[in-house]
């Protein structure tokens, strides 16, 4: 995709490739959270109270971390109070881009160009790549978080007080078991998939997908004794499995090589999985169709002909029959 060095934008061949092989991960940069009162959440500064119509998401529907925030915006009753753009699915030398006039697709803020723009008004010296998500503060003019897993938690109680909405996806009780199946899921599974297709030698490629397959396994377990990651209750956890769920049947199973089993084969998990999208407000933050057309068309190292190739389909709509 890219990078901002020092503000100035640097082409590259995308993926971050340690020298065994294997895939890695950048960390995000700006790590501050809005708060109900504007007091300092648990990194980054204060400053960032919860109000209506000030802040601003920017997502890719194809990104399944930016995937993570449109499902608690939804979840929360927050789609009134904090707007949202979307990126085009396709990503090449340029990064993200938006398509100026074209309703859904555009920076409605500014009319930007490109998601990089962005980043360089928040910091025009910024050393980062230019990921989605972005939770942008429309007072301050500035970038609040591009950490999904942060701007869940801020999601799932810092409006609360505005919406009146207090479900509670990451209760204090359980948030020690959530941050654990949540790491390991991240691990072997998200970003799993990631290591697999991003993968440089056998070995790393087989590490990986070892992963994959061993999790999807334990799940498909876990599930035939439970309806939910921790009992009976649905939690964040639940949340942060299912973007990668819904896009493993059409992109990671062929693209990213991770092909031992498809998701409908895995009983327990592909109707948990139908639950999760039929779930009230969440069918509303899927778009199966960018899938394809942003993991084909965007990673020339994978598959440089940008070919889509025919891909199966499934009814997610059909009953789950898990009460």
């Amino acid at each position: 995709m890219g990078k901002l060095i020092e503000g100035k934008w640097h082409s590259d061949s995308g993926a971050a490739i340690s020298a065994s092989g294997a895939f890695q991960r950048n960390e995000s940069s700006f790590r501050n959270w809005i708060t109900p009162d504007g007091a300092p959440g648990p990194s980054g500064v204060g400053g960032f109270k919860a109000e209506a119509g000030r802040y601003h998401l920017y997502v890719s529907t194809a990104c399944p971390w930016a995937h993570r925030t449109l499902i608690f915006r939804a979840l929360k009753g927050l789609t009134d109070m904090i707007s949202v753009d979307s990126v085009i699915p396709l990503m090449l030398d340029s990064g993200w881009e938006f398509a100026p006039g074209t309703e859904g697709r555009e920076d409605s803020l500014t009319g930007r160009r490109y998601l990089r723009e962005i980043y360089q008004q928040a910091d025009p010296a910024v050393t980062t790549r230019a990921t989605v998500p972005i939770l942008w503060d429309k007072q301050r003019q500035t970038i609040v978080s591009n950490e999904s897993a942060e701007i869940i938690r801020m999601f799932n109680s810092a409006f609360d007080g505005l919406t009146g909405n207090t479900d509670d996806y990451c209760p204090a009780g359980l948030r020690e078991q959530i941050d654990r199946i949540n790491a390991r899921i991240y691990r072997t599974f998200n970003n799993g998939v990631y290591r697999a297709g991003f993968a440089r030698s056998q070995s790393a490629y087989d590490a990986a997908v070892a992963d994959v397959f061993e999790t999807l396994d334990w799940l498909e377990e876990l599930l035939s004794t439970q309806r939910y990651l921790l009992g009976d209750r649905l939690t964040e956890a639940d949340w942060r499995l299912f973007p990668t769920l819904a896009r493993f049947d059409l992109v990671y199973h062929f693209h990213f090589k991770c092909s031992r089993n498809r998701l409908v084969e895995m009983p327990n998990l592909w109707a948990y999985a139908r639950e999760l999208y039929q779930h009230p407000g969440i069918s509303g933050t899927v778009f199966f169709d960018d899938y394809p057309a942003h993991y084909f068309a965007s990673h020339d190292s994978i598959n440089p002909y940008r070919i889509i190739p025919q891909l199966p389909k499934a009814d997610w709509s059909a009953p789950h029959g898990r009460g």
